[in-house]
């Protein structure tokens, strides 16, 4: 690897952590992780199927199993996410937001999209000098 390679990759790093410091910010403004925000945004994206179970959760957080159920009892004691048995599997937990969650989900959403559109440009041209490195 030569040092545009580095350079490069350090930019993409770098643009990457920016935005995850804006979040974390904003984030403990409203006293949620990160990982709780990246839950409820999860499972409001799997609003189409209806719910996500902690096996995908687990997957989209990329945590360890037992660690996506103790990010769920935070985000279950704040009312915010309901967990439920599957009908057709019930050693299987399907977790859906409540009405609570929803309203987190509504209100940091925009701000973090505004965020993700200012840096884009950056971001962009960051990944068009690694594509073009191949």
């Amino acid at each position: 690897m030569n040092s545009p390679d580095f350079e490069t990759l350090a930019s993409f790093r770098y643009q990457v952590r920016r935005f995850l410091r804006f979040s974390k910010d904003l984030l403990s403004s409203e006293d949620l992780t990160p990982d709780q925000y990246q839950a409820l945004l999860a499972i409001r994206a799997s609003s189409s199927k209806g719910s996500l179970s902690i096996r995908d959760l687990a997957e989209q957080l990329q945590v360890r199993h037992h660690s996506t159920v103790g990010i769920v009892d935070q985000l279950v004691l704040r009312a915010a996410v309901v967990r439920e048995v599957a009908p057709d599997d019930r050693r299987k937990i399907l977790l859906t937001l409540t009405p609570k969650g929803e309203e987190i989900v509504q209100r940091l959403a925009p701000p973090h999209h505004k965020e993700l559109s200012r840096l884009c440009p950056e971001i962009i041209e960051t990944l068009q000098r690694i594509s073009a490195e191949k």
